[in-house]
């Protein structure tokens, strides 16, 4: 299996009002095309308004995540393109977010995380909290991370 290191990633921070169209690409790809969620849904108004992350492989975007700050603040929108996953790329997007706002000195983070993915924020940190709710249609779970 191929690594992260292996790959040499390059990330890449989007600013409210800057380009997000490598993070829809890769958006669309895996929410809308593969997990046929509508796009209505996927794109909000969110977006122009909050950070992103996108890591990019040999000039490609690979994967991406944002932040939402409301209370809570939040982790959004991570997805990693299907040929990336199980590199660490989706590890190096939620690191890369989460240790943002920890700098920013927010003190947790929450996560509305599909129940497919539990096992890797569990990994990555995150604890999962509440009960098992539909979101856009996929099965989900809250976790949190402590700046601990």
């Amino acid at each position: 299996m191929t690594d992260s290191r292996q790959l040499n990633p390059f990330v890449r921070w989007v600013q409210p009002g800057e380009d997000l169209s490598d993070a829809f690409a890769i958006r669309i790809k895996v929410f809308v095309e593969e997990q046929k969620v509508p796009v209505e849904l996927e794109m909000d108004d969110i977006d122009p308004i909050t950070d992103h992350v996108i890591v990019y492989v040999d000039g490609q975007p690979a994967a991406t995540g944002r932040i939402v700050r409301d209370n809570p603040v939040s982790l959004g929108r991570i997805a990693v393109l299907p040929e990336y996953r199980g590199t660490g790329i989706g590890a190096i997007v939620v690191n890369q977010l989460t240790r943002k706002l920890f700098t920013e000195g927010y003190p947790e983070i929450h996560i509305h995380a599909q129940i497919q993915a539990l096992g890797f924020y569990e990994k990555l940190g995150f604890k999962a909290y509440g009960e098992p709710y539909d979101e856009a249609g996929i099965p989900h779970r809250s976790m949190v991370k402590t700046n601990a």
